[in-house]
């Protein structure tokens, strides 16, 4: 179903809309114990929901293809991913409010640690605090390099954003992050030939920033991706007719929901922030985005027992969320981060929706293989939010 047929259809009604993305949700058997993190962990109030609910897997993206975050979120969201590809150094830059002007490019950074030999021994340099990071961040901040103004901005943690800003900049660029230790950061190359000036910038950046941090271990090196520029993307109020609130720690969630056209809630650093912010917001919108990145980063360094923790903590809270009664409830991930895998994997998703209106499965456990035999089947992310807003009475019936 495309957004021209939505958007045509949509209308308003009272009726509320949470969307809980638990990041990086799938997950993979442990080889000791053949179960899951969501198999393993004590969930009673996800088995309670699912079995009021209609439940199945989701594929962000297409069978086989592992989705960024981008693109899972994007999906989530009706979106097509690969229609409206975002790149990441965009998403990172609006998610902490840098305006980012036409012609600038923007890239997502992370600090990291070489050994003496140049090769990557940790891609996230040990998560370096925050105030460590906005140390560094201003050692490289302000340089000029043939003619380009070069602005260096701290996200969290390891975490950076270059904004790029000069005349004739093509964002069409590979990443000096492999996505893996044990090898040399890669070169920038070109995937545009228009491409050429910015990448012979960006490699003098990275070059200069090499020298600069060479007595900083663990923050010893740079790595980049995700060049891109602001992209032109149609809004959810414009589309759905709703009026949507974003409730997001990290910042390049908060970027994507404000491109989407979402207002983003200022909330605190916890899971119960998020939870409070969602209270405290509840009656002035409609739609509702609540984000927990926690899960994909204990996915994302192969810890499984934080996982299985981080999501015990998630239902410990989630009568908060219940409390509030909304009509509809979905509950998924915008990709899969299985602890045994250590990253983002292909694996289809876990998707809960839960109202007045949805058929009741047989499934009573909150998890891959329970959801195996949902009455959702797999489906492809995009059709989430349609099913979203069909359950909220926000679509009339289409044709005489």
């Amino acid at each position: 179903m495309t957004q021209e047929l939505i958007k045509d259809i949509a209308v308003t009604s009272p009726d509320k809309i949470v969307m809980l993305v638990l990041d990086g949700l799938g997950g993979l058997p442990d080889l000791n114990t053949g179960k899951t993190e969501l198999e393993t962990a004590r969930i009673p109030n996800f088995d309670a929901l699912a079995v009021q609910s209609i439940c199945g897997l989701s594929d962000p993206i297409a069978p086989g293809i592992t989705p960024g975050s981008g693109p899972g979120h994007l999906a989530l969201f009706g979106y097509d991913p690969v229609k409206y590809e975002i790149g990441r150094g965009a998403l990172e830059a609006v998610g902490i409010d840098i305006e980012l002007r036409a012609g600038d490019v923007a890239a997502r950074g992370n600090f990291c640690t070489v050994d003496d030999k140049g090769i990557i021994t940790d891609r996230r340099a040990g998560r370096i605090t925050t105030e460590k990071s906005n140390e560094l961040c201003k050692l490289l901040d302000g340089m000029k390099i043939g003619g380009v103004d070069i602005k260096v901005y701290p996200v969290r943690e390891h975490r950076f954003v270059v904004v790029f800003r000069g005349e004739k900049l093509d964002a069409g660029l590979t990443e000096s992050d492999p996505s893996r230790t044990g090898v040399a950061p890669l070169d920038i190359l070109i995937t545009n030939p228009e491409a050429v000036k910015m990448a012979k910038i960006a490699n003098v950046f990275v070059a200069t920033a090499k020298d600069i941090l060479e007595k900083h271990h663990p923050a010893n090196m740079i790595l980049l991706r995700g060049f891109a520029k602001r992209p032109h993307i149609p809004s959810m109020p414009e589309i759905y007719k709703l009026n949507p609130l974003a409730i997001a720690v990290y910042p390049m969630y908060r970027g994507l929901a404000r491109l989407v056209g979402m207002t983003v809630a200022q909330t605190g650093t916890t899971l119960a922030d998020e939870f409070k912010t969602l209270k405290d917001n509840y009656d002035n919108y409609d739609f509702f985005f609540l984000h927990v990145k926690w899960t994909d980063t204990a996915g994302e360094d192969g810890d499984f027992a934080r996982k299985v923790k981080v999501l015990e903590d998630v239902d410990a809270a989630l009568p908060q969320l219940t409390a509030l009664k909304p009509e509809v409830l979905v509950i998924t991930g915008d990709h899969s981060t299985p602890a045994a895998y250590g990253g983002h994997s292909w694996h289809p998703v876990p998707v809960m929706i839960c109202s007045q209106f949805c058929r009741k499965d047989a499934v009573t456990k909150f998890s891959e293989q329970a959801f195996l035999a949902g009455g959702l089947g797999k489906i492809s992310a995009t059709q989430i939010m349609p099913l979203a807003l069909a359950n909220a009475r926000k679509l009339t019936k289409f044709g005489a």
